[in-house]
């Protein structure tokens, strides 16, 4: 059985997306799609790639995330999309690139610094 890989990282949250072909069932961490991004609008940007290369419903995505919040897990749920299709087909390499899902987002949260509150929060300053 044919399956093709692809990673995908943001902040703190690793997702690991495995495309087989199939019906176009979804499936994060043991569940639905649906069920794990409930209510949340980031989750339904994750599958982009998917929708812009018309693929939405020829392929079954198993997907495991870790880390994180739901925005970066849905993110890094993209990214690893993207990935994979590209092993499907190289060919969608100009349309994945123009919509920007092969691009990683390299912000991480800056480290809290000694002598200040967080990482760049410095205490009230008192003159007297």
């Amino acid at each position: 059985m044919e399956q093709y890989y692809g990673t995908g990282r943001r902040k703190a949250a690793v997702a690991r997306v495995f495309l087989r072909p199939g019906s176009g069932r979804i499936t994060v961490n043991g569940k639905d799609f649906q069920e794990y991004f409930r209510g949340i609008l980031v989750g339904v940007q994750a599958l982009e790639p998917l929708k812009e290369t018309n693929t939405a419903g020829r392929y079954d995505a198993l997907i495991t995330v870790a880390g994180g919040g739901p925005s970066g897990q849905a993110d890094a749920i993209r990214l690893g999309v993207a990935r994979a299709l590209l092993k499907v087909d190289p060919n969608f390499r100009p349309m994945l690139k123009k919509g920007g899902y092969l691009t990683r987002d390299a912000r991480i949260v800056e480290r809290k610094k000694y002598g200040l509150h967080k990482a760049r929060r410095a205490p009230q300053y008192s003159k007297r």
